[in-house]
């Protein structure tokens, strides 16, 4: 099956190639918009058939051997900071892989705004101005709108990415290693917020409490790059205190993101709680 591009109703531009999934939009002259329609289709693609031709080595936990397709090294980059803890390149795929389509959508163009929204993860583009309205959802099993963050074309931040542990009878976003309801990062780039939201997601958690069940990634999806690795699967009553302190430990991790540059800030949830680190605090409006 071929890459498929659709242009909406509301003006939204459709991409589809098998699990890939994107909504793109952008606002300027409409001739202008129309050739950055068409570019981002043009570039989306081949994406999928790069990205499976390298698909072996992008399951490799890091440090492994740099990947050859664009998408592919970006994956690859915005992971190799984790290498010391257990990360693969497939931890920023749907952030790259909206990178690119941005990209491929501004370049050359005229264009106040725009985006492209792959699965929840968000590369986007503000001329000097402007800015986005963003709504965070913190939890998938109960979904609503908690909040709005405002997107300054003033801010470094041009990525946002959301990682959020799967849920019995519920699905999830990913698979995670810790029990956040949902961690939402702000970065200098899609892929770059995308690795650091799954860190922070793994972070925030309470060892061996009895109440979270983990099971192997690899009993829920045979096809999963975690292979045996526990991931959370159900987690049951918890305290107010105890979810205050696994929120702690994901906010001490997105703390030192920040201090090293790596992340502009993120947004962090569990059972009603929120924490916030950097920049969210201020672009947060609430619910």
């Amino acid at each position: 099956m071929s890459a498929v591009a659709a242009l909406l109703a509301d003006g939204r531009l459709h991409l589809q190639h098998g699990p890939i999934d994107c909504l793109c939009r952008a606002w300027g002259p409409a001739d202008e918009v129309q050739a950055a329609y068409r570019q981002a289709a043009a570039a989306f693609d081949t994406v999928l058939d790069d990205l499976c031709a390298e698909l072996a080595l992008l399951r490799t936990p890091l440090p492994a051997a740099r990947p050859r397709g664009a998408v592919a090294a970006a994956m690859h980059a915005a992971c190799l900071p984790y290498a010391a803890d257990f990360i693969t390149p497939m931890a920023a795929v749907a952030g790259a892989v909206a990178d690119h389509v941005l990209a491929a959508l501004c370049a050359g163009r005229r264009l106040d705004r725009a985006f492209v929204n792959n699965g929840g993860d968000i590369a986007f583009h503000l001329a000097p101005g402007h800015q986005l309205r963003c709504g965070l959802v913190g939890d998938l099993a109960a979904p609503g709108l908690d909040g709005v963050l405002v997107l300054s074309a003033a801010a470094a931040a041009r990525g946002i990415a959301t990682s959020g542990r799967a849920c019995k009878g519920h699905g999830g976003r990913s698979f995670s290693f810790g029990i956040a309801d949902a961690v939402s990062v702000l970065a200098r780039d899609a892929a770059t917020a995308d690795a650091a939201a799954s860190m922070i997601g793994n972070a925030v958690d309470l060892p061996r409490h009895p109440a979270i069940r983990r099971l192997p990634a690899c009993a829920v999806d045979p096809d999963s790059d975690l292979g045996a690795r526990a991931i959370t699967w159900e987690v049951g009553l918890l305290s107010d205190d105890a979810c205050a302190a696994a929120l702690d430990s994901g906010r001490r991790m997105a703390d030192g993101l920040l201090r090293a540059g790596l992340i502009e800030g993120a947004v962090l949830t569990l059972r009603g709680q929120i924490s916030l680190c950097g920049a969210p605090a201020a672009a947060l409006e609430l619910a």
